[in-house]
């Protein structure tokens, strides 16, 4: 019956990655990014020239950046969905994915803040442009540590025992597809709130909370196939690093980016120090990544 289930939400999971990961959707989402931005913006204008009312949206199209906001918006919900498909591949490609994600949500706040600029006089854009600065620096410093952290990324199987790598690769994707379910969950709620209410409650949150479970939930699994000391660290870690990145998304300006960078170097230093150790173990068990 476990069989069973594995192999079935396996070729589910596959079919579902090799359609978001082909190049035809790819170019679909591109098209559609720049139609909804084109379209947001000429929407308004149309607001803010008074030829339309939009009632409890009014007071976010009066915005001319509002655009930028909703398509950059668009792209983190699509890169939260891709994260979703890097989870059974590895828990380290996945931290770096999340890594990715929240340099994503910095720049977006470098761009929410440059929206709040109305004169370009020093005296009124001086807070604005100090959070556009500590949000733009912590996006590229978190980039430049990802570029170190992704060169010296080493895998190695959970398991001398391909039956057992396998089957630990399949618990994963079973629980990507309960993820997957989750987000879809989650972003109708999301829809209907901005249908209903004209709010968007951004669940990112949520979703990280549920990220969090589902990553301790893989340190469980892992633990049926392997009590390696090293190997146990490493993932336990990645949970402490998701953790750090949740923290990141719930608290205020300054001190968001500060736990980020934290985050990444964290990552970063987990790395360094498990390929180090690495050199301990069997040259066979080592698979570059």
């Amino acid at each position: 019956m476990k069989t069973i289930i594995l192999t079935k939400s396996e070729n589910l999971f596959d079919f579902l990655r090799s359609a978001w990961e082909n190049n035809k959707t790819s170019k679909i989402v591109s098209i559609s990014l720049v139609f909804v931005f084109i379209l947001s913006t000429i929407i308004s204008y149309l607001d803010r020239a008074n030829i339309i009312y939009l009632h409890t949206w009014d007071e976010y199209f009066s915005n001319p950046f509002f655009s930028i906001e909703i398509s950059f918006t668009l792209l983190l919900i699509l890169e939260l969905l891709s994260l979703i498909f890097v989870l059974p591949k590895s828990v380290s490609k996945s931290v770096g994915k999340q890594l990715e994600l929240l340099s994503l949500i910095f720049i977006r706040g470098a761009f929410k803040e440059f929206s709040h600029i109305h004169d370009f006089k020093w005296d009124a854009l001086t807070d604005s442009f100090i959070n556009m600065l500590f949000y733009a620096f912590g996006a590229i410093i978190i980039f430049i540590i990802l570029g170190f952290n992704y060169r010296l990324q080493l895998h190695t199987p959970l398991t001398n025992t391909e039956d057992d790598n396998n089957e630990f690769i399949q618990s994963k994707k079973l629980l990507a597809l309960l993820l997957f379910a989750s987000f879809l969950i989650i972003g109708c709620y999301d829809f209907f709130q901005i249908i209903y209410n004209g709010i968007y409650p951004s669940s990112f949150f949520t979703f990280y909370t549920i990220l969090i479970f589902s990553d301790i939930i893989i340190v469980l699994i892992a633990l049926r196939y392997t009590l390696n000391y090293y190997k146990i660290f490493r993932y336990s870690g990645f949970v402490v690093a998701t953790i750090f990145i949740r923290i990141a998304l719930s608290i205020k300006p300054f001190y968001d980016v500060i736990v980020g960078i934290i985050a990444a170097i964290f990552v970063l230093s987990l790395t360094s120090t498990y390929n180090h150790f690495l050199k301990d173990l069997p040259k066979e068990e080592i698979d570059k990544d």
